[in-house]
C-alpha cells in the first residue's frame, strides 16, 4: 500500500459474491480492512452499526438501482465516509448522476484492480484530510470559540451555541448585524458544520445588483436567452444543489426578485431565463443583512412572506463595541496570522495598545480591527506594538492625539488634558463593570495578567 494511504475500513457491497472477493482481496492487499455484503438490506444493517471510511458499491444488484439506496444510507449514516459506485458500461449516465447527489466517483466493470486501487485511495485520502481537518478546527474552537469566531463574550458563546444547534438540520437561517461584524464566515461556519459539508458553499452579494443581473446570478440562463448570451450559465442555485446558498444583504434585493426568490425557495424549482425546462434543487438558504427588515416589511419594501420564509431561525451578531472583552483575544490572534503571513517574529502586544483598543468604539467593527492589526504589524518591523503604531485617527479618538497633530509632535501620556493613566482606569472599570467584579474575567478582557490589575488596582484606589 502507498505510505502516503492510510489504512481505512472499506464495506464492499455487491451481490455478486466472486466479484465482491475480488475486490475486497485486491484493497486488502495493500493494507485495508474490508467487510463484504451481498443484498442491500445486509449493507444497511452494516451501515447503521459499524463505522466505514469508503463504501464500493455495484450500482444494480437485486434491484436496478440498489446502489443508490446504498450511497443514500450512506449519507445518512457515515458522517464522512466516501462512496464509489461500481457500473456496467450502460449505467454510465446513472452513476454520473450519483455523483451530483453524493459519490465520490464511480468505475465500470471489468474492474481493473490497479485503477479500483489509485480510486479507493484518492477517495481515503480525502476523508482522512477532512477528519484532520475537523479536528484542527476544533482544536481552534476549544481555544477560540467556533470554526474561527473568536471571542469568549456572553453574546459570542450564546450565538455559537446557536450555531452548533442548528448546523445539522435544513433550516433557513437569517444572520443580522452591522457591516463588518462577519456574517459570510458565520454562514461559511454553519455550512461547515451541517451534512451539506461535502457540497458547495456559494455566496451572493445582492447590494447594488439590478433584478435581470441577480436574476441570471441566481437561475442562470441558456443560450440565446438575451444579447450576449453566447453559451448556457448555471445559475448559484444550481450550482449550490445540496449545498448551501448564502444571499448577503438580502434587504437590498428589488420587491420583483423577491417574489421570484419565494417561488423557488417554496417549489424547490428552477427555470433558466430563456429556457422552459425545470430543475429541482435541494439548496439550505442562509442570508444576511444589516437592515431591520421588520421595518422594510412595514414600508413596503420587503415582502412579509419571504421576511418569515427566510428567518427560519435568526442569528444576530453582536457589535464590536457590545463585547469589547474579546478585543485582545482577537487583537492576538491576528498579529499571530499576519506575523506568520510576513515570515517575522510574533510581537508582543502592549497592554497601553490593548487598553486603546478596548475604549475605541470600532465603527467598522471585526473588519476594521483586521485591517488595523496588519497595518500595526508591518508597520512595527520585529518590535513590540504600542499605541504609537495605532492609525491617526484611532490615536486622536482615544484623545491619546489631537486630530490635527502628527504622532512625532505629541506625547503619549498627554492629549488634550487627558493622560494615559486616565484612559486606563476608565478599561480598568469597564472592565470590572462588565465581568461584573470578577477580576481574572476583568484582566482576561484587558489583556493583562490578574497580579498585574490587583497592582493597578491600588495604584487606581479601585475597588
Amino acid at each position: 500500500m502507498s505510505t502516503n494511504t492510510p489504512t481505512a475500513q472499506i464495506l464492499v457491497v455487491d451481490d455478486e459474491v466472486e466479484h465482491a472477493e475480488v475486490m475486497a482481496e485486491g484493497l486488502r492487499r495493500i493494507g485495508h480492512v474490508c467487510t463484504l455484503v451481498h443484498d442491500l438490506p445486509t449493507a444497511r444493517e452494516e451501515l447503521s452499526h459499524g463505522q466505514f471510511d469508503l463504501i464500493v458499491t455495484d450500482l444494480s444488484m437485486d434491484g436496478e438501482k440498489d446502489g443508490l439506496e446504498v450511497l443514500a444510507e450512506a449519507r445518512r449514516t457515515q458522517n464522512n465516509a466516501e462512496t464509489i459506485m461500481v457500473t456496467a458500461h450502460g449505467d454510465v449516465p446513472t452513476a454520473k448522476a450519483a455523483i451530483k447527489g453524493g459519490a465520490f466517483d464511480f468505475i465500470e466493470k471489468p474492474i481493473d484492480l490497479d485503477v479500483l486501487r489509485t480510486l479507493c485511495s484518492n477517495a481515503i485520502n480525502t476523508v482522512f484530510l477532512r477528519e484532520e481537518n475537523t479536528d484542527l478546527r476544533q482544536r481552534i474552537d476549544e481555544h477560540y470559540g467556533f470554526e474561527g469566531i473568536i471571542g469568549q463574550s456572553p453574546a459570542i458563546r450564546a450565538m455559537i451555541q446557536t450555531m452548533r444547534q442548528i448546523a445539522p438540520s435544513n433550516i433557513p437561517v437569517l444572520i443580522t448585524g452591522e457591516s463588518g461584524t462577519g456574517k459570510e464566515l458565520v454562514a461559511q461556519a454553519i455550512h461547515n458544520n451541517s451534512k451539506r459539508t461535502k457540497k458547495q458553499f456559494v455566496p451572493l452579494n445582492c447590494a447594488g445588483l439590478s433584478e435581470s443581473i441577480l436574476e441570471d446570478e441566481l437561475f442562470g440562463h441558456v443560450r440565446g436567452a438575451f444579447t450576449g448570451a453566447d453559451r448556457e450559465r448555471e445559475g448559484r442555485f444550481e450550482y449550490a444543489n445540496n449545498g448551501t446558498l448564502f444571499l448577503d444583504e438580502v434587504g437590498d434585493m428589488p420587491l420583483n426578485m423577491q417574489a421570484k426568490l419565494l417561488r423557488v425557495l417554496e417549489s424547490g424549482e428552477v427555470v433558466r431565463l430563456g429556457a422552459n425546462k425545470v430543475s429541482h434543487v435541494d439548496v439550505r438558504l442562509i442570508s444576511a443583512t444589516n437592515r431591520d427588515l421588520q421595518m422594510r416589511v412595514k414600508d413596503g419594501e420587503f415582502r412579509e412572506d419571504l421576511y418569515f420564509r427566510i428567518k427560519g431561525v435568526e442569528l444576530h451578531i453582536p457589535a464590536l463595541r457590545e463585547r469589547r472583552e474579546d478585543i485582545p483575544l482577537l487583537v492576538k490572534h491576528y498579529t499571530q496570522q499576519f506575523a506568520q503571513q510576513l515570515e517575522k517574529p510574533v510581537p508582543e502586544i502592549s497592554e497601553d495598545l490593548n487598553i486603546l483598543l478596548i475604549q475605541f468604539s470600532w465603527p467598522g467593527n471585526v473588519r476594521q480591527l483586521i485591517n488595523v492589526v496588519q497595518n500595526m504589524v508591518i508597520i512595527a518591523g520585529e518590535g513590540r506594538l504600542d499605541p504609537q503604531h495605532l492609525p491617526e485617527e484611532i490615536r486622536a479618538a482615544s484623545g491619546e492625539l489631537p486630530p490635527t497633530s502628527s504622532a512625532s509632535e505629541t506625547t503619549i501620556t498627554e492629549a488634550g488634558g487627558l493622560r494615559l493613566d486616565q484612559i486606563e482606569k476608565q478599561a480598568i472599570r469597564n472592565a470590572l463593570r462588565i465581568s461584573a467584579g470578577n477580576r481574572e474575567a476583568a484582566a482576561k478582557m484587558l489583556g493583562i495578567g490578574e497580579r498585574t490589575l490587583y497592582r493597578k488596582l491600588k495604584e487606581y484606589g479601585l475597588k
